[in-house]
């Protein structure tokens, strides 16, 4: 069986999730989906960080924990999903290009932290069920996305990297969006 890898391109509530498998000069796209990492029967786990915006401390706390807790259990059904059959490896995670968090309270008190903080907490229920399941974690930054996968370590032309994209796209079908395409880049790097 071939190696994979997944790649990640994470929004609040859900993630675009394409596999790669195969050698990393010419991979095969294996799978495209869209996981869900909000459990709708958990009251404020697509924004977390908004419902818990004007609670108590305590109770902005638990909240989030709840939500937590259900958003990985998403992640470990998702990631059990795509490697069913497949012999996952590795995993790529596009990051935003923000700073490191403040504590709660200080996420609490800005809108714009509260934002950048349900990013990375759906993040970081990639990552940490990743990492559960003994898979390398692959982040890259997704404004470096094209300049790590042109220069560094693809060593494609973007040209070429279009082509790739492209072929893919019409393999794969609709949709294929820049969500798809970017997960699948990340993916191809975790492979590499």
């Amino acid at each position: 069986m071939a190696q994979a890898a997944a790649g990640f391109r994470v929004h609040s509530g859900w993630a675009a999730a394409v596999t790669l498998a195969g050698p990393v000069a010419f991979p095969e796209l294996v799978d495209r989906r869209v996981i869900q990492l909000a459990d709708p029967n958990v009251k404020g786990s697509k924004q977390p960080f908004h419902a818990a915006e004007a609670l108590p401390m305590v109770q902005a706390e638990a909240l989030i924990g709840r939500c937590r807790d259900s958003t990985r259990k998403l992640a470990r059904l998702a990631l059990e999903e795509i490697s069913r059959g497949r012999d996952i490896g590795a995993c790529g995670i596009l990051l935003a290009s923000g700073r490191p968090l403040p504590d709660l309270a200080a996420i609490l008190a800005s809108h714009a932290l509260i934002h950048t903080a349900e990013g990375e907490f759906f993040r970081d229920a990639i990552r940490q069920t990743s990492r559960e399941r003994g898979l390398h974690v692959r982040e890259v930054k997704e404004r470096d996305l094209y300049g790590v996968c042109l220069a560094a370590e693809l060593r494609r032309s973007r040209a070429d990297l279009d082509r790739v994209l492209t072929a893919w796209g019409k393999q794969i079908g609709s949709p294929w969006r820049q969500d798809e395409k970017f997960a699948a880049l990340v993916a191809w790097l975790a492979l590499s």
